[in-house]
């Protein structure tokens, strides 16, 4: 934006005595230019009312109370093309920067300012000094002599689609962050809330104004390292060009809560320096969590599937029924525990039948030697499982007391999350089968369960024809 130049104006409303009603050539081509030197008269703090005109970011004319121009800024001149010395001193706007069909409505419209309270906006069509037309809004007050009375009136306008480009990027500012069915959160460089708008605040758990300049960390409980990553990235480098999906653990009144945030951020620069001043990120999301632990069941079944499909195709092949129960059991333990045991009733005891390895990963395998009681105290979750002919999940604490936890139920230490399923064939419990993850995996969900019954009623299965076929 522009500003007038010292030589073609002053500091006061109103041309100088000497120039009537305007220079020759009014209603025309422009009058004489003023002296470089300026106009005789002007007090020393002209070239600073100049500089300020310079300064404004809108155009800007003033007019005194006989109608005749005496301000005119560089702004003015970037939109129309005439000259702060051809503008000043010209009487209205007739004949150069209006039609003269429209001069005496401009001018009425214009002057009215002068006795009216508060701004009037209009809209005029003017004339560009290439003879083009330009629609421009203004906003005209009036302005007051020493006297207190109305001594002329100033002018601030700007192109109509520069206004109304101005208006729906303020409109859409505070539609982001007021009524957006998105989160919008406004960072500073050092990467702390400054603005949050309501789905946001929603989001992280805490009120608009009370998640204001705090550190992402208060807010955030796991998860804030790849966030604060992200921010800084963005103001050393920029935007990324796709958005990111950022899993984080929240702090709330109800506990934790993991949330899948689907992301995008936009760096702050300053549009008022030269070089581009960060001013921080404005960081968008979504919550995408119910879709994202939607898409993961989906995989979870597809896997799941694949992997009963290929456990079937390779239990047929198995001459021996107990060989195809643990081939059944390998495939199942991918991606769904660490640990399996097979206890089978004898009796009135359960005994271990099959395992993989306490010490190590490993495949299933059936007890050398032939079956080994399982020393199982009272209570124990394979027993309830057998008693209740039903699934049953459990959880040990967190630390040592896990460890403790797995030596008390004679499973291996690292574990810390047990489900247990019954073996149920021909309407008769024949055991308890029993999945173990560790303390590094989450524990036993009810989708689990299902699957973990399903896969118990085929090693049900094998187990049956083995004792049918050693039985005969």
């Amino acid at each position: 934006m522009g500003a007038s130049r010292s030589s073609g104006t002053t500091d006061e409303l109103g041309p100088d005595e000497d120039s009537g009603g305007g220079p020759p050539g009014c209603s025309g081509d422009p009058g004489p230019p003023a002296d470089d030197a300026g106009i005789p008269g002007e007090p020393p703090g002209s070239e600073l009312l100049a500089a300020l005109l310079d300064g404004m970011d809108a155009a800007l004319c003033a007019f005194d109370a006989a109608g005749t121009v005496t301000h005119w800024n560089r702004e003015a001149e970037r939109v129309l093309g005439w000259t702060a010395r051809e503008a000043v001193g010209r009487t209205g706007f007739a004949g150069w920067a209006v039609r003269r069909a429209d001069a005496d409505e401009v001018r009425a419209r214009l002057m009215s300012a002068m006795d009216a309270p508060g701004r009037q906006v209009h809209e005029f069509a003017l004339l560009r000094k290439d003879g083009g037309r330009v629609l421009v809004r203004t906003q005209s007050a009036g302005v007051r002599g020493a006297d207190g009375q109305p001594a002329g009136v100033y002018c601030a306008f700007s192109e109509v689609h520069a206004q109304i480009d101005l208006e729906r990027a303020i409109a859409l500012s505070e539609a982001l962050l007021e009524d957006a069915s998105w989160g919008v959160v406004l960072v500073d460089v050092d990467l702390r809330p400054t603005v949050v708008n309501a789905y946001a605040a929603r989001a992280l758990g805490g009120g608009r104004t009370a998640l204001l300049g705090r550190p992402l960390g208060e807010l955030v409980v796991q998860g804030v390292e790849e966030l604060e990553a992200a921010l800084h990235h963005v103001l050393a480098e920029g935007a990324p060009s796709a958005p990111a999906e950022l899993w984080v653990t929240l702090r709330t009144a109800e506990g934790e809560r993991r949330r899948c945030w689907r992301s995008g951020f936009l760096r702050l620069a300053s549009p008022l320096t030269e070089e581009p001043v960060p001013l921080g990120v404005g960081w968008l999301f979504r919550d995408v969590t119910a879709g994202k632990l939607a898409e993961q069941e989906a995989d979870r079944l597809r896997f799941r599937t694949s992997q009963l499909h290929r456990a079937a195709r390779t239990a047929s092949e198995c001459e021996d029924p107990m060989e195809a129960a643990t081939s059944l059991l390998d495939f199942a333990l991918a991606g769904f525990a660490d640990h399996v045991l097979v206890d089978l009733v004898a009796g009135e005891r359960l005994v271990r039948t099959a395992a993989t390895p306490f010490d190590a990963p490993g495949p299933c395998l059936l007890v050398s030697g032939g079956a080994i009681p399982a020393r199982y105290g009272p209570g124990h979750p394979a027993l309830r499982s057998v008693e209740r002919t039903g699934t049953v999940r459990t959880s040990a604490g967190a630390g040592d007391a896990a460890q403790v936890w797995a030596a008390e139920r004679r499973w291996p230490r690292d574990a810390a999350h047990a489900l247990c399923a019954v073996l149920r064939s021909r309407g008769r419990t024949l055991g308890v089968l029993t999945f173990l993850r560790a303390a590094n995996r989450s524990a036993f969900e009810r989708p689990d369960a299902a699957y973990a019954e399903t896969v118990a009623a085929r090693v049900a299965g094998a187990v049956d024809l083995a004792q049918v076929t050693a039985g005969t």
